[in-house]
């Protein structure tokens, strides 16, 4: 199907209009906020008229992004970005050297798996700490990973359980990137090069889409739209984040947690969708960057493997050969499918 470029790139520039949202939908509130255990949840918020409006619009805008990634836009959707092809065999080593720094990162500043999470006060705290930092080395190293992998993604689960379901989903994007690496580890070749077969990469992008977009998802509630108290307090303490407020734009605190909120919630369901992936990394890159320079280095580590699956996503979707599989979701049986098909 043929695309005009004009119609490409008012689509490209509708996305960023979509996505580059001002809002603080990278910063992880719990990271810089004193005591965020101390602001309570009030799922009175979600069901605000706003707050559900910005959902609904959220679950359409998701849909007609993938619709026209479907239907409408050639996969990949940006032919310019087919160089980034060539990092295709070697992305699972370069996705294991980011989970293993994050995991290294964690472990020295006391934190399991992500930097919300302490452990101090935990019986196995210390050994916890001790697992993970053996992991990050091995994720690092990069040798026969697929034991390192599937060890994470059982015992990750098991100790976030000792701190509540919420640090579980919170860490949905280091299981995400774990369960990839058991489906596709590197190889023993060169800079661990691996061509993996379609059907095993397949299953392992949609691991990580599920898990990376479901911990965006679980922040999106868990740290503004479902705890909007937290949020402010993170908008109190850092005002920079107020980007409409920057440019003149004046709003109150409680329209700008609904915006941040619906924000990382579409950028959690577009990753799940794997739709027009080239155009939505490019784009959540933008906010997911810039609170750097506010946060610094805490930032950037715990966020290596959020960055880790963006690139990830960008370099299956450059190449002509993957891109189809970047946003390709489980089928219907045979079966169930053809009797829904059948007229009443």
């Amino acid at each position: 199907m043929k695309v005009s470029v004009g119609r490409l790139g008012a689509t490209t520039g509708l996305a960023a209009a979509v996505l580059a949202v001002p809002s603080p939908a990278s910063a992880h509130e719990k990271w810089f906020v004193p005591n965020p255990e101390g602001y309570a949840d009030d799922w009175s918020f979600v069901l605000r008229p706003l707050t559900l409006a910005a959902i609904l619009g959220v679950a359409l805008v998701t849909v007609g992004w993938r619709y026209l990634a479907v239907r409408r836009l050639p996969s990949p959707e940006l032919p310019g970005l087919s160089f980034l092809a060539r990092l295709v065999p070697y992305v699972p080593r370069l996705l294991a050297i980011h989970l293993g720094v994050s995991l290294l990162a964690a472990g020295v500043s006391g934190h399991f798996l992500t930097h919300d999470l302490q452990v101090e006060g935990l019986a196995v705290g210390d050994a916890m700490l001790l697992i993970e930092g053996a992991l990050g080395v091995w994720f690092v190293t990069g040798i026969r990973l697929r034991p390192a992998a599937v060890l994470l993604a059982l015992a990750g689960p098991l100790a976030l359980l000792v701190t509540g379901p919420v640090g579980l989903l919170s860490a949905m994007d280091l299981l995400g990137v774990a369960v990839f690496l058991a489906f596709v580890p590197p190889s023993d070749a060169t800079f661990g090069r691996v061509e993996p077969d379609a059907v095993m990469l397949g299953r392992a992008l949609l691991a990580l889409r599920l898990g990376a977009g479901g911990a965006l998802i679980t922040l999106a509630f868990a740290e503004k739209l479902a705890n909007p108290a937290l949020a402010r307090e993170t908008l109190r303490m850092f005002p920079q984040l107020d980007v409409f407020a920057l440019v003149g734009i004046h709003v109150p605190a409680d329209v700008f947690v609904v915006v941040a909120g619906a924000t990382e919630l579409l950028f959690g369901l577009l990753v799940i969708s794997g739709a027009l992936p080239q155009v939505a990394v490019l784009v959540a890159g933008i906010p997911f960057n810039a609170t750097l320079l506010l946060f610094g280095g805490t930032e950037l580590l715990g966020h290596l493997p959020v960055y880790g699956v963006f690139l990830t996503l960008l370099a299956y979707g450059s190449d002509p050969r993957t891109a189809a599989l970047v946003r390709q979701l489980p089928q219907l049986p045979r079966r169930l499918a053809r009797r829904e098909a059948m007229p009443a």
